[in-house]
């Protein structure tokens, strides 16, 4: 189950809160974008970043140089699927369908050399997966230049929205059209490097791709 605490407890709309862990899992594996809100210098700051998760941890990584990664305060990360705008016979009630996660924690600096190698690979193939074994590993001077976090999934909350418009009774009569804009995402055909030195079909893990979202 997913923790109840008072950041993680919806306040309005409840009916649309998961409780389940596998719905959190559901929507972070769908992703490829997360947004990082941390606190810098007193300032809110967001930062779109990618991701991946192994088991209940979320790894995000950065430059050293990074103060976004840099600080030891909490912070709350969010990926969000936008599946189609919900047109309602009445402006008050248009709305979107959507998967949502939120996640608060403490995140901390990753150290040890095979988790901070295993983060970068689930970042890695959260993206592109099939990538990581296809490609050169990262060198020794890379890995420094790179800061690798990792944030437990223990405080998260999940909403979603799907389905028809829900207008107040009365204007179900009105003759206005309601309605769902469905919204799909797909991957256009891979487009080869020019710099490329030699011909090199495209490999079956890109071309193969499922449509990102789902």
């Amino acid at each position: 189950m997913l923790s109840t605490t008072p950041r993680t407890s919806l306040g309005r709309s409840k009916e649309r809160g998961r409780t389940s862990r596998d719905d959190l899992y559901a929507v972070l594996d769908a992703g490829l974008v997360c947004h990082l809100g941390v606190v810098v210098d007193g300032s809110p700051r967001v930062v779109p970043t990618g991701y991946g998760r192994i088991g209940d941890t979320l790894y995000l990584h950065g430059s050293t140089g990074a103060t976004s990664l840099r600080g030891d305060g909490e912070v709350c990360v969010t990926v969000t699927h936008l599946d189609g705008v919900v047109l309602a016979r009445s402006v008050f009630h248009h709305s979107m369908n959507y998967r949502s996660a939120m996640i608060y924690g403490r995140p901390r600096l990753v150290l040890d050399e095979e988790e901070r190698l295993a983060g970068l690979r689930a970042i890695t193939e959260q993206l592109a997966p099939g990538q990581w074994d296809a490609t050169r590993a990262p060198t020794r001077k890379e890995l420094a230049a790179t800061a690798v976090v990792a944030l437990s999934l223990a405080e998260a909350s999940v909403k979603v929205r799907q389905g028809p418009p829900k207008d107040d009774e009365e204007d179900y009569a009105l003759p206005i059209w309601a309605g769902v804009l469905p919204l799909r995402q797909s991957w256009g055909a891979p487009e080869t490097d020019p710099a490329m030195t030699s011909e090199l079909e495209v490999p079956a893990h890109v071309a193969a791709r499922p449509a990102p979202g789902r």
